[in-house]
Order: C-alpha cells, then sequence, then structure tokens
C-alpha cells in the first residue's frame, strides 16, 4: 500500500473507503473555499459521494492509471493528492488541495515533491502536469516553486460554482527532475 513521509507529522496514504467520513469532513468542513478552484466540489455532494470516489480510485489504482492519497498531519486528514497516468504516453498530472488552515507551511510543496518522486522514479514517467486557475495565486506558486514550466492557459476551461475558470498548465519533464535531484 502506498504511503509517504513529507515532513514532521505529514503522511501521505493511499485512501481506503474507512477514510470516507474523515475525509468527506475536512470538505464539508471547507466547502466554501475549495468549491473556489474545485468543479467537483457542490451542494449537494455527500458522504457516499466521497466513498464511491475513492473506491473509484482503487480501481484506477488497480489498472495503473491513477492514485489517490489523503494528506494526513497527526493522524487527521488535512486534504488530498492525487496522481493521474496516461501510460501510453508515460505521463500523469497531478492534482491536490489542501484546508486553508494547514496552507502557507510547505505541506503541499513536500507533498508534490514525494508524488513526484514516486511518478519519475517508481512509474518512469516522462511528463507531470500541473493545472490550476490562472486567479489561484497559491496553487500556481507551488508548480512555479517546483520547477514547473508554464505552457499555456486554457480559455474558460472548468466550471467552478458560478463561472468558468481559465486553466494555466505547467510541465515537468523526467529529464528536469534528474537534473533537480
Amino acid at each position: 500500500m502506498f504511503s509517504c513521509p513529507v515532513d514532521q507529522g505529514v503522511v501521505l496514504k493511499l485512501l481506503q473507503p474507512h477514510h470516507s467520513e474523515a475525509l468527506f469532513a475536512v470538505i464539508d468542513q471547507n466547502r466554501q473555499h475549495l468549491q473556489t478552484w474545485m468543479p467537483w466540489v457542490d451542494n449537494s455532494q455527500s458522504s457516499e459521494d466521497t466513498r464511491k470516489f475513492i473506491e473509484l480510485s482503487l480501481q484506477l489504482l488497480a489498472e495503473a492509471k491513477g492514485l489517490a492519497c489523503g494528506i494526513w498531519f497527526d493522524d487527521t486528514v488535512i486534504g488530498s493528492i492525487g496522481l493521474t497516468i496516461d501510460k501510453m504516453n508515460r505521463w500523469g498530472e497531478i492534482g491536490y488541495w489542501l484546508s486553508p488552515n494547514h496552507q502557507g507551511k510547505g505541506v503541499m510543496t513536500k507533498s508534490c515533491r514525494c508524488m513526484m518522486a514516486y511518478a519519475f522514479e517508481e512509474l518512469k514517467l516522462n511528463r507531470l502536469v500541473i493545472q490550476a486557475a490562472v486567479e489561484n495565486h497559491r496553487s500556481r506558486a507551488i508548480a512555479e516553486r517546483l520547477g514547473f514550466v508554464q505552457e499555456g492557459i486554457a480559455r474558460q476551461s472548468v466550471w467552478a460554482r458560478d463561472r468558468y475558470l481559465d486553466l494555466v498548465t505547467y510541465s515537468l519533464l523526467a529529464e528536469e527532475w534528474k537534473q533537480m535531484s
């Protein structure tokens, strides 16, 4: 089972169905904040939807198409990070969110580094992508801090709550990762 120590008290753990209530609780507590940037968060989302997401994630893992982890701090889930994989073309996309009271402490940057190491070193992917809303400066700063290169902007790419968001795409290649490591 995938697990990656990130920092003092912080660990990434593969999401399991028994985590659904805890994950839903942190989503529900931060629903208004998450709805600003995350198209998948809506007012009708339930703990059952969270359980179904985790089960789908485990199915994708079994097919080597993805990985979904909870970010845990002192045994409490505080966010999530995932990797969607395109095996044929050997690339993946990292997606993430973190409860606001844990932001600004380096937790997500370090969590992404853990996922990057897994993607490049274990899975032997050639390319990783991070997408963020143009106005989501915190998410964009993570990609930039990690050395990802901005490729472009997809205009009105996703619907989030009450408006379309433009998404900026960043990428990092395996050869660039090797130079950083």
